[in-house]
């Protein structure tokens, strides 16, 4: 059997790595279009019983505007052939959840230094500590000893790993916006909370995090300028407008992120100070403030149906209101009251510039972080409150308390279980989008108006009006059971975005938002995108670089064949000297026992005597 040369066995290695190594890249760099990924799809026919689309018609509708774009350029006679077909959403908001940046606090050598039993022991043995006998200084020196071998040196292993497990982590949430981002085409970005992994952060590793947030995982994005981040007011300028350009983008806000608060951010109620809320803002923008963004109305006839027009109309011009909330210290006790109070002037004053529940035409995104309360059972997370015991002030909460979630459906958006309230109760149109869940979990929260009080006695009054409250499903089973959109039971969707950490699949959100002329509604619909555990990441990137390390040893090889060098006998020798050293040992023995001359001895042919 002939035995094949490390040039061979490298080549073989090669023909298989190669092809795996493209397959996998490719997946990887493409996975929206592998996955299908795109933001839902507007209904051919707008109406109350249409759904929009997200399976197969959204993403040829994106594949179409990637199209279009490149043929467009080129003058290509078929770029109007592949020109999308059909309208696609003027608003798309890109959710992210979560990504958590960790840096020191998860880095050994970073809290306990480097080796710092070796610089315990150097003194020791140099008398620069004090003990009461040479015993104890000589005991002590042998535990420094024991520890350096036993503890500093895998600490010292471990931080290695982590500071590449924590770069890898960076490129891989990076990963994760850039190629949704490039594919998708979102006309805004929002991370929904948790965008350091610690509120206990000192304030150098704090905007150490985030120089690596905007500089390396959501690198040539830019944070949200606070003169257009607005205080709710009656008179309010424009953020912008939607529906602009071919496609609906803005290109201003494409590179925007509305960043939310979340409690590795500023921290719970008990936590949250002036100091972190500051710093937070420094680095990364206001935690309250508003967007409002216009439709234009293209269509003369329609644009004088508005009450601008005519004042009997209760139809007002499109208008997308995008309210950012800090939600960390909407339940008590707080640490900080005036916090506090800022939160709830801010809510109040979004509710009292708020248009009229009985005009129609306005739709309202609420972005926060912890979300809304829900029974157990419902999502991942149960209900959950933990207080601190030196102060009882509010440590850790998986939701808001019922009243506090009561005061987002009633107050923000309007809603009510009687009848008899402004707009029969039925509130504003809206949808609520937080993290802080990383399992992520799509609701519908609604109240039965169908609950009828008994005339009397007062009693009975009293009871109904307990058993008329907030309940929630999961949205899938809300929306087959009919309870969505149905009379009497007004409701608004919550969409607790699943986190785009690689332990939670690398998620990301896919929210599409457009505008129902028949009906003057906005309707929204969200999907997801998830790339997989950032395992998967790490597997892909390994390859590649085995692949590139193999090319370049087979050429180098190929090369100095071709200078008639002995590139295989030299690796076969190195390999050799390398794994059979007892071999030596065994040779070198035989060299003892065997004559100078290298033959078995002289022997004498002449007869003795």
């Amino acid at each position: 059997m002939t035995r094949q040369s490390p040039t061979a066995h490298l080549r073989q290695i090669l023909r298989v790595l190669i092809p795996l190594s493209l397959v996998s890249t490719l997946y990887l760099y493409l996975y929206p279009l592998f996955n299908t990924c795109a933001f839902p799809l507007p209904p051919a026919q707008n109406g109350a019983g249409a759904s929009a689309e997200t399976g197969r018609a959204a993403f040829v509708e994106t594949a179409k505007v990637h199209w279009h774009s490149l043929a467009g350029t080129a003058q290509s006679p078929n770029s109007t052939v592949f020109a999308p077909s059909r309208p696609i959403a003027p608003f798309r908001l890109l959710a992210l959840g979560d990504p958590q940046l960790e840096g020191d606090t998860s880095i050994p050598t970073d809290y306990l230094g480097v080796f710092p039993h070796f610089k315990s022991l150097a003194r020791h043995v140099t008398f620069q500590s004090s003990h009461s006998s040479l015993r104890q200084r000589v005991r002590q020196s042998l535990h420094d000893l024991v520890d350096i071998f036993l503890e500093d040196t895998f600490d010292a292993l471990e931080s290695l790993r982590k500071r590449i497990d924590l770069f890898g982590n960076d490129l891989y949430l990076a990963h994760i916006y850039r190629t949704v981002h490039w594919w998708t085409r979102p006309t805004h970005v929002t991370v929904l909370g948790d965008l350091v992994g610690s509120q206990w952060l000192d304030d150098d590793e704090f905007y150490r995090r985030a120089d690596r947030y905007w500089n390396r995982v959501f690198r040539g994005a830019e944070r949200v300028p606070d003169e257009l981040a607005a205080y709710p007011a009656e008179e309010y300028d424009l953020a912008g407008h939607l529906g602009g350009g071919p496609f609906n983008e803005s290109t201003a806000w494409t590179r925007r992120i509305i960043n939310v608060a979340g409690n590795h951010d500023i921290g719970y109620a008990g936590d949250i100070n002036e100091e972190r809320a500051e710093r937070f803002e420094s680095a990364f923008g206001k935690v309250n403030y508003e967007l409002r963004f216009e439709l234009p109305l293209a269509d003369t006839p329609l644009a004088e149906t508005v009450f601008d027009a005519d004042p009997k109309s209760n139809r007002l011009v499109p208008e997308l209101r995008i309210v950012v909330l800090n939600d960390m210290n909407l339940d008590t006790p707080a640490l900080s009251a005036k916090l506090q109070d800022d939160t709830y002037s801010f809510i109040n004053s979004v509710i009292n510039t708020a248009a009229a529940v009985e005009f129609q035409g306005h739709f309202t995104i609420i972005l926060t972080h912890v979300p809304l309360y829900k029974p157990e059972g419902v999502c991942v997370d149960d209900p959950f409150f933990s207080f601190h015991d030196h102060d009882g002030s509010l440590r850790e909460q998986n939701q808001l308390s019922a009243p506090a979630s009561k005061g987002f459906l009633e107050g923000i958006l309007g809603m009510s279980g009687s009848v008899t309230a402004a707009g029969r109760g039925r509130g504003r149109r809206g949808i609520i989008l937080n993290g802080h869940d990383h399992e992520g979990c799509d609701t519908w929260h609604y109240i039965n108006q169908t609950v009828v009080a008994e005339p009397s006695p007062e009693g009975k009054q009293a009871q109904a009006q307990a058993e008329r409250h907030w309940e929630v499903k999961r949205w899938r089973q809300a929306a087959t059971a009919g309870v969505v959109g149905r009379e009497g039971l007004p409701g608004v969707r919550e969409v607790t975005v699943r986190s785009m950490m690689g332990d939670f699949g690398g998620n990301a959100g896919l929210l599409s938002v457009w505008f129902d002329e028949a009906a003057w509604e906005w309707r929204a619909e969200y999907a997801t995108c998830p790339l997989g555990r950032q395992h998967f990441w790490w597997l892909v990137h390994i390859l590649d670089l085995a692949v590139v390390i193999g090319v370049v040893l087979l050429a180098v090889s190929t090369l100095l064949s071709a200078l008639r060098l002995d590139v295989d006998g030299s690796v076969e020798r190195s390999v050799a000297r390398l794994c059979m050293p007892q071999r030596k040992v065994v040779d070198a023995n035989a060299d003892a026992d065997t004559p100078v001359n290298g033959s078995e001895g002289v022997k004498s042919t002449t007869p003795p005597g």
